[in-house]
């Protein structure tokens, strides 16, 4: 094995404190588009605490994929400008609390190696807990680092995607993005400036610059909630995406969605450009 390889495979942090409240909650509900109604009353659940009948806040669940922004197995020196995500896949012990004080434990899963002038794949996992100790959510990304690869390690292949059903979708519904969204969801944590400084986005090969990857796998998990779910967070048990295209703020998102029981299929694209934003999307309710 090259000496990449394994300092790549070594990395790991444990015990990664972090701390959110209904603040984050709501912000990272309105970062995702939700609200945009302020009279549908089933979107202001995730936005608005401020009710004369007091009903209690609901929580996102991909909001587990920001509440502990930041945590990580470690710094992987890759060229920050050529990183793009690759996949998300998220599967929920149990509903988010509004609030929360959270431990974060992150280590690396695999290592993909396309080869010099490739890039590489990293596929890293991190498991967040509450203050007793149990099992909030883990989650599994890979990054696609395009600047980076042909420095060795074992010939392994990635794992298969989610298959699509090959009928036409049960359903198919638009989400509009805003202009501005980019601006807003980056306050969720992350602050890559390829989002939000044209002249970044240009040095990376955009025209302007995207929509966070994270912000559309949000979007999706919003689909999902408003259709099959009937906005109950607690139902979800798993949300996966393979990210194949960005969104640029202001363009409407397609969702065809397949159910088959508790499974369902997603794929999502942009029709004004032609464009597949996200490929082999996979929920699981129950």
């Amino acid at each position: 094995m090259s000496a990449r390889y394994d300092e790549l495979m070594a990395l790991k942090s444990v015990g990664q404190k972090y701390t959110y409240a209904d603040r984050d909650v709501m912000l990272y509900a309105y970062g995702i588009g939700m609200g945009a109604d302020p009279m549908d009353e089933k979107e202001l659940a995730f936005v608005n605490e401020a009710t004369y009948t007091e009903r209690p806040l609901k929580v996102v669940p991909t909001f587990a994929s920001v509440a502990a922004w930041g945590a990580g197995p470690g710094e992987m020196n890759l060229n920050r400008l050529l990183v793009v995500d690759g996949e998300r896949d998220i599967t929920f012990h149990r509903p988010m609390p509004v609030a929360a004080n959270i431990t974060a434990d992150s280590s690396v899963v695999q290592v993909y190696d396309k080869g010099k002038d490739k890039g590489v794949v990293i596929r890293h996992q991190t498991v967040l807990r509450d203050e007793t100790g149990a099992d909030l959510a883990t989650l599994l990304a890979s990054r696609f680092a395009r600047g980076d690869g042909g420095f060795g390690g074992p010939a392994l292949e990635q794992p298969e995607p989610h298959k699509m059903p090959s009928r036409a979708p049960d359903r198919s519904i638009d989400i509009s993005t805003r202009p501005d969204q980019a601006l807003i969801y980056r306050l969720c944590g992350d602050r890559n400036p390829l989002h939000s400084d044209p002249e970044f986005a240009k040095k990376a090969g955009f025209p302007r610059p995207i929509l966070h990857g994270m912000c559309t796998y949000g979007i999706t998990c919003r689909g999902v909630l408003q259709t099959y779910a009937d906005y109950d967070a607690s139902a979800f048990r798993q949300h996966a995406v393979r990210f194949s295209s960005p969104v640029y703020p202001g363009e409407t998102v397609t969702m065809d969605l397949w159910k088959d029981g508790d499974v369902i299929s997603f794929e999502a694209k942009v029709k004004t450009r032609d464009v597949t934003v996200i490929k082999s999307g996979r929920t699981v309710l129950g």
